[in-house]
């Protein structure tokens, strides 16, 4: 019988091996899961949330500390298990975020997909004011307002190592 996905929350203690295993399986590699780690020791993380579906983790998603500007998050990596991708599980994370975000007065960048994290509530339209050494072609924010911000980002260095 399948019990179906639970609500999001907090990574907990001692569940660190079983996302990796979730990065390693979701992006056939170990790129992101890498990048967690480093972002984990650098103490870049801000949160982590995972989703579990029959008893496991299904789902996850990293908010890291921009060094600039102050107070905004990018989100990166985001996963979910290769038995559960198109299963509605990821946009719902990606909605209750992008609300949070909101509500919180948090503006969170992400680089993606963009009909997918549109779909979720993040605007494509509202990033193309920023600087970044990312292409704004795939760059998105969530968060309070509808202007569209011009600021410089400037990424934990985690992401320097970064192919």
């Amino acid at each position: 019988m399948m019990i179906g996905p639970d609500f999001s929350r907090e990574l907990r203690r001692g569940e660190e091996d079983e996302v990796d295993a979730l990065l390693r399986a979701a992006f056939d590699g170990t790129g992101e899961a890498d990048l967690v780690k480093a972002l984990r020791k650098d103490g870049a993380i801000a949160g982590e949330s995972v989703a579990t579906w029959d008893g496991r983790i299904a789902g996850y998603y990293a908010l890291s500390h921009m060094v600039a500007p102050k107070g905004w998050l990018c989100l990166a990596p985001v996963a979910v298990a290769p038995d559960r991708q198109r299963s509605g599980l990821g946009r719902r994370m990606m909605g209750v975020l992008a609300e949070w975000a909101r509500l919180s007065q948090t503006c969170v960048v992400v680089l993606g997909q963009v009909e997918f994290y549109e779909k979720a509530g993040f605007s494509q339209a509202r990033a193309q004011g920023l600087t970044s050494p990312y292409s704004l072609e795939h760059m998105m924010i969530a968060g309070p307002g509808a202007d569209v911000p011009k600021v410089a980002l400037k990424y934990p260095k985690a992401f320097a190592k970064l192919g």
